[in-house]
């Protein structure tokens, strides 16, 4: 299926404001509609959401109805304290949302142990796709892109179904411009991080997983022409990673040492059993009529004892 010809409806799901930058050629190609779980303002309370709203706007792609519906550290708070309404309310919706809008293709974030929240938002596509699917009686095309990692990375028996944009120079040249002007912190760190002038947390993940794969130090600017958007496999419910544990856990451990957290995200003892009810939740739940579903989902807030 040609998933980014003209008339297709397609849907982009992402943890961050900023992370759409990521696939701008895809996402100035397909307009698709743009679910974001959080506003991106971290730990300083700055929400992220209105650039990326210009940028949506400029790039003719739509809002969906879960656009920063939490805070980071909501969504931290909610992943530590096992707090599983708050997702199933958010799959549920992201769901149906799917389904009701006829949606064929998704692509979201890739579980890449970088950031919990990254990986949080894989499950709930994954969830939702599966959710959406069964309920529609029709196949929805699920894929998933690198966010930090390297973009043109893709497993040898993924690229027969792949799809991968090679970006003409003058759309290359828009998407360094959309970084630019929306997001000049997140590109500087990028390039100083490559450049190897930036000792932060992003160079740490590099060097973490350049442990495993020796090619993610040949990562410069110009690997951000290519775009790829791999398939994901259904059937894979939970991540396993090879070095024991993820990166975000490393790092938490290494802030709480240093008394900037008080807590860890495990993914042993939060992440692995998020996904696990989850994946629970949609085995007995069904996705309701659209009317009721939008009645029951008019308010933000979330109930405890929500119904599809």
């Amino acid at each position: 299926m040609m998933v980014t010809s003209p008339g297709t409806q397609t849907a982009l799901v992402v943890a961050h404001p900023g992370h759409e930058v990521r696939v701008h050629g895809w996402l100035e190609m397909v307009h698709p509609e743009v679910f974001i779980l959080t506003d991106g303002s971290g730990a300083t309370g700055q929400s992220r959401l209105s650039a990326t709203t210009t940028l949506l706007a400029e790039c003719g792609a739509r809002r969906g109805r879960i656009y920063g519906r939490l805070t980071d550290l909501e969504t931290y708070r909610a992943i530590l304290n096992r707090n599983f309404d708050v997702f199933e309310q958010l799959v549920c919706e992201l769901a149906h949302a799917f389904a009701s809008h006829g949606v064929e293709c998704v692509t979201g974030d890739a579980s890449e142990g970088y950031n919990s929240v990254h990986d949080l938002c894989r499950i709930l596509i994954d969830v939702a796709v599966s959710m959406s699917s069964r309920a529609s009686g029709r196949q929805i095309a699920n894929f998933d892109f690198p966010v930090v990692g390297r973009p043109e990375a893709c497993a040898e028996d993924l690229l027969p179904d792949a799809i991968c944009l090679r970006l003409e120079p003058d759309a290359f040249a828009r998407k360094l411009q959309a970084a630019a002007k929306y997001y000049p912190e997140l590109l500087d760190e990028v390039a100083s991080t490559l450049n190897g002038d930036e000792r932060g947390v992003y160079r740490k993940y590099l060097d973490h997983i350049g442990k495993t794969d020796p090619s993610i130090q040949a990562m410069t600017l110009d690997s951000f022409r290519t775009e790829f958007l791999r398939p994901v496999r259904s059937g894979s419910k939970s991540k396993e990673f090879s070095a024991g544990k993820p990166f975000y856990e490393i790092h938490g451990e290494r802030q709480v040492a240093a008394g900037r957290y008080s807590e860890v995200i495990r993914y042993g003892e939060h992440m692995k059993p998020l996904a696990e009810a989850l994946w629970n939740y949609a085995e007995i739940k069904q996705i309701s009529r659209p009317d009721s579903v939008f009645r029951s989902m008019s308010q933000s807030s979330v109930s405890r004892n929500h119904k599809c």
